[in-house]
């Protein structure tokens, strides 16, 4: 990982955009409990020893691409008020994470993880869109929660519903919890 940021061109991302199209690409043809690293070597034209070398099995190569798709892929919105923010934020988030295919990549995020390093870019991508929309509010002159705040009494909870308890999670309950880090006001 260091690698790549100190490069962020080269052959190691060539190899890594290649190894993640294949990925996604064979789990859209086969399914991804068919997937094997042979199989996606090929696609993506490397060797299966390049892929075991870079992320050691299956499992940890599935976490990198599901931590890559669960990177938010713009700020998050400006409706002009922090309750409006924070609410279209926290609906979206739901909708995204929520989805067959978010719970997928939440799972695999997780699977292959054994020193918590892909849990915590996924918490660091929602803090950091968190931040921008707090920020935002404050430089408008709104009174805004912190960061972990927002995180302990919004995202916390919704994640642990999709994660544990997901029959009747939806729009309002991302709302209520909005209000409830806010107040009835927003404020």
């Amino acid at each position: 990982m260091s690698r790549q940021m100190v490069r962020p061109g080269g052959r190691s991302a060539r190899v890594q955009a290649s190894v993640h199209d294949a990925v996604r690409e064979l789990a859209s043809e086969v399914g991804r409990d068919a997937l094997t690293v042979p199989m996606v070597a090929q696609r993506a034209g490397v060797t299966p020893s390049t892929i075991y070398r870079r992320w050691g099995d299956l499992q940890e190569l599935l976490s990198d691409v599901a931590v890559e798709r669960l990177r938010p892929d713009s700020a998050p919105g400006d409706h002009g008020a922090l309750p409006s923010d924070l609410t279209a934020w926290a609906e979206q988030f739901l909708d995204e994470m929520a989805s067959p295919t978010g719970r997928a990549y939440i799972r695999d995020a997780l699977l292959g993880d054994p020193d918590g390093a892909n849990a915590g870019q996924c918490s660091a991508y929602a803090a950091e869109q968190i931040d921008v929309i707090l920020t935002r509010a404050t430089e408008r002159g709104e009174k805004a929660p912190d960061v972990e705040t927002v995180i302990d009494r919004v995202v916390s909870p919704l994640m642990y519903r999709i994660l544990f308890r997901p029959d009747g999670i939806d729009a309002a309950y991302a709302r209520r919890l909005v209000t409830g880090v806010l107040g009835p006001a927003g404020r």
